[in-house]
């Protein structure tokens, strides 16, 4: 047999032992750079990945399994692991989650999706499919098929290639992270799909008031300044950001008066959407990513960005202190700046950014304003909030904005400047006619979008306690 395959191949072939996984890592690696080369000769720049499902996404996964469990290394069109990884994305995509969760536990393996912030176990796979599908998708996304003892993080592009549908041709980015845990790795992957943040480039769109977007965007038209968008991860703030970063490419707002384009420039971690994809209708905005490996930070990203004479920059999180302090410099120096903080409400972003060494007549100075927000699940019309198979059980279906915007006028720049606590600022900004994240959330409640159960559990009234 090996002489056979050294015939055919022109040269001396060794044998070697290796584990069945390993075998299929190979094999499908082999497959892939195939399908690669073959894209390239077509003049074509196609993934790799294509994840396919036909009608009856339920059946497939099923048959799926089944077929994982018999022949976990089968090559017959694809692997039965292979396919099994692609069915869950699809299915994971078609319900709407933002995150894939494959744990390992005792003798099975859970699938959960987050869908609108909530997590949800989904469906539960045999324990013996844990390796096959792990190495799958660490195959995805180029990670150690070999190394099962250490973190690793990836990425990957798919493609969703469905018979039919608003699913079949998307392009989805993946972020892929694998730790090792009792039972054997367990991986989540972020779905960063551009298609479902496109109908969420307006402000209206998010749940932002009327009244509280014309202060906002009153803010973000200025020509220089630090505006901040604050909560907790997964309160929608990268989201407000990009719909900020698009309104102002559409309205030219800041450059009007020099009657010019605006130099829009991010530094990102990771880059969540391509802004400048969609041809035409795409942003002009650079967007750059952080790259810890080739010293790529925050710090440097927006010392180069500096350099690239820009107008408004946007910066993915102020972290540590030589970060605020040379966002504050860009802003005194007549850039906009545009980031982002993990505060509980938007007065706590200012002792945020003292906390952080920044001096408190630089924070006066460059500071023009705070949006606070929190995402809220809505109740699902189709059942009327009491639970259905298409809401999973649960009375929502997908989530609207809770928003708190602080302005810093002359008598709250002054406490700034005097190092007044979050709350002496919060409530001089109540006095100013402020509306707290708490009053919102119970106007949202009081036009029936949510429950006061969901507003609780979003938003502490704890935290609404003022001197």
């Amino acid at each position: 047999m090996l002489f056979n395959v050294g015939v055919r191949l022109g040269r001396p072939i060794r044998a070697r032992e290796a584990e069945p996984e390993l075998i299929a890592a190979a094999i499908d690696r082999a497959y892939a750079g195939a399908a690669q080369e073959r894209a390239i000769s077509n003049g074509t720049d196609a993934p790799a990945v294509v994840v396919t499902a036909s009608g009856d996404v339920e059946a497939d996964l099923a048959a799926a399994v089944r077929e994982a469990e018999l022949d976990l290394l089968s090559t017959h069109g694809k692997a039965p692991a292979v396919r099994l990884v692609d069915l869950v994305l699809f299915e994971a995509l078609l319900r709407g989650a933002s995150d894939v969760h494959i744990q390992p536990v005792r003798q099975r393996t859970l699938v959960r999706y987050r869908l609108d912030g909530a997590l949800h176990t989904v469906r539960e796979l045999p324990g013996a499919l844990a390796s096959s599908v792990v190495s799958r998708v660490k195959i995805m996304a180029g990670l150690d098929v070999a190394e099962h003892r250490t973190p690793q993080d990836g990425r990957a592009t798919v493609t969703v290639g469905g018979t039919d549908g608003p699913q079949a041709g998307r392009r989805i980015d993946l972020r892929i992270s694998t730790l090792p845990s009792t039972y054997g790795e367990r991986v989540v992957l972020r779905l960063l799909d551009p298609s479902r943040a496109s109908h969420l480039l307006n402000f209206s769109a998010l749940g932002m008031p009327p009244e509280l977007e014309g202060r906002y965007l009153a803010q973000v038209s200025r020509t220089s300044g630090i505006v901040l968008s604050t909560g907790p991860t997964g309160s929608g703030k990268t989201t407000t950001l990009y719909t900020t970063l698009a309104w102002l490419s559409t309205t030219n707002a800041g450059g009007q008066a020099r009657g010019c384009e605006l130099n829009m420039m991010t530094v990102e971690d990771p880059v969540e959407y391509d802004l400048s994809a969609g041809g035409a209708s795409g942003l002009s905005v650079s967007q750059t990513q952080v790259d810890l490996k080739k010293g790529l930070s925050f710090v440097t990203g927006l010392r180069h960005i500096l350099r690239q004479d820009p107008d408004v920059i946007m910066v993915g999180e102020v972290r540590d202190e030589e970060t605020a302090r040379i966002a504050v410099q860009a802003s005194l120096t007549g850039h906009l700046v545009l980031s982002t903080l993990h505060t509980s409400d938007a007065a706590s972003a200012v002792a945020r950014l003292l906390d952080l060494g920044v001096e408190p007549f630089l924070v006066s100075s460059s500071l023009s304003a705070v949006l606070a927000q929190r995402l809220v699940r809505t109740v699902h019309g189709a059942c009327a909030g009491t639970g259905c198979p298409e809401c999973v059980g649960t009375g929502f279906k997908g989530r609207t904005g809770v928003f708190e915007l602080l302005v810093l006028d002359g008598a709250i720049r002054k406490l700034v400047g005097s190092h007044a606590s979050a709350i002496e600022i919060k409530a001089a900004a109540r006095r100013s006619g402020m509306i707290t994240l708490l009053e919102a959330g119970q106007a949202v409640v009081a036009a029936g979008q949510t429950s006061q159960v969901e507003l609780g559990r979003v938003i502490d009234s704890v935290d609404e306690v003022v001197a």
